[in-house]
């Protein structure tokens, strides 16, 4: 077989990318380990960026997203007790939206399909060579019959486990890889039960750091600070309700709405860049070439960017026939990425207990809280942040 652009990972970032390019008349193959059934079942982070939605909206992928997604102008973050609002709407004039990943990823993959899109599931032995030359990716389809596919472009949009990622680090000569390890984690639940609060709560107290989030009318999303190595299968939903609760008590009375837990797990911290997020003829979007701390609410998001950006250079190489469109994406790309994964450090640093820290650090980590929400500037960065930053 023979193709334009390969897209190894079919994810949301892999089908966007598809999907942007066959808007500009450009084919694309879609590979990907996993079933339909199993990324539609993975319960995934759900708040997208105000050009997230724009994306998903003036493509055509989704209309959905506005009519079954939450808009929220703010969020609340909860310290000595007390919540304080940090209006976004007020700040920035922007809003993001509650809208699942899952939901995500069922738009784009509707949307491929009405158009035809080739798209390649429950794929094993995946292998890419070559990508100096003449791409090839060699994989095993779902039918168990070996195939052979070679492409103008191979994009790795394969996640946090990418196997071509490790094209990139091994071999490009310039290639730099950026790591920082978290000491600790999130422990996640979904529950059973009514929403606790309209918008998104983070939440510092002494017991650690919380997140309260919303899925839908009576299932909702939480987070509590961990040890990395805690093992979820041994609380009790007792247990759990006693940590959420603990941290998010004040002097104002505020309890959250308990019920069922339905699924619980933990989820590691990792920074991770992949410098640059090209070699030869193959390029890295999304996980693949980035990961980030949850607390910023940027994975997604970013990973939406990066294939945004990525669909004008490749239109401008393959299409007009300019290479340097392909070094121009990695250094667009990772321009924001930088700024994401700063981003993303500073609210993870400002709200979560890091082992070993003394009574300055707790001051300090408090006065830094109190700073951004006493002050209009403060406060407007965070926003801006969170919201995101336009895509250039």
């Amino acid at each position: 077989m023979r193709t334009q652009v390969a897209v190894v990972g079919g994810g949301p970032a892999g089908l966007m990318l598809s999907h942007l390019l066959h808007l500009a008349g450009i084919d694309t193959v879609v590979l990907d380990t996993r079933t339909v059934g199993t990324i539609e079942n993975t319960h995934r982070a759900g708040i997208l960026e105000r050009d997230s939605v724009r994306l998903l909206v003036d493509s055509g992928v989704s209309d959905r997203v506005l009519t079954d997604g939450h808009e929220h102008q703010g969020i609340d973050l909860r310290f000595g007790g007390e919540s304080h609002r940090v209006d976004f709407q007020a700040l920035v004039g922007a809003s993001c939206w509650l809208y699942p990943q899952t939901d995500v990823f069922v738009d784009l993959h509707r949307a491929r399909m009405r158009d035809g899109g080739d798209l390649r599931y429950g794929v094993t032995d995946t292998q890419v060579s070559d990508v100096l030359t003449d791409p090839v990716v060699r994989f095993v389809d779902a039918n168990g019959v070996a195939q052979e596919l070679t492409a103008d472009l191979v994009v790795g949009a394969d996640g946090s486990r990418s196997t071509c990622r490790g094209l990139v680090a091994e071999e490009a000569n310039d290639s730099r890889q950026y790591f920082r390890e978290y000491p600790f984690a999130w422990f996640g639940v979904l529950v059973e039960a009514p929403p606790s609060a309209p918008e998104l709560i983070y939440a510092r107290s002494p017991h650690g750091f919380a997140l309260i989030s919303q899925r839908t009318a009576s299932i909702q999303r939480m987070y509590f600070q961990c040890h990395p190595a805690e093992d979820a299968s041994t609380w009790s939903d007792d247990r759990i309700w006693e940590q959420l609760q603990s941290r998010l008590a004040g002097a104002d009375g505020f309890r959250l709405e308990e019920g069922p837990v339905i699924d619980r797990s933990v989820l590691g911290f990792r920074s991770f860049v992949q410098a640059p997020m090209r070699h030869g003829r193959l390029l890295l979007a999304g996980d693949a070439g980035h990961t980030v701390p949850p607390t910023g609410a940027k994975g997604l998001n970013l990973a939406l960017a990066d294939v945004r950006v990525l669909a004008e250079e490749v239109e401008r190489a393959l299409v007009k026939g300019d290479d340097e469109a392909l070094d121009a994406y990695s250094s667009r790309a990772l321009d924001r990425v930088w700024k994401a994964q700063h981003f993303s450090y500073w609210m993870t640093s400002m709200l979560h207990q890091v082992p070993g820290a003394t009574d300055f650090d707790e001051r300090r980590q408090l006065a830094e809280l109190a700073t951004v929400v006493s002050s209009d500037a403060g406060s407007a960065y965070l926003a801006e942040g969170y919201t995101g930053w336009p895509t250039r």
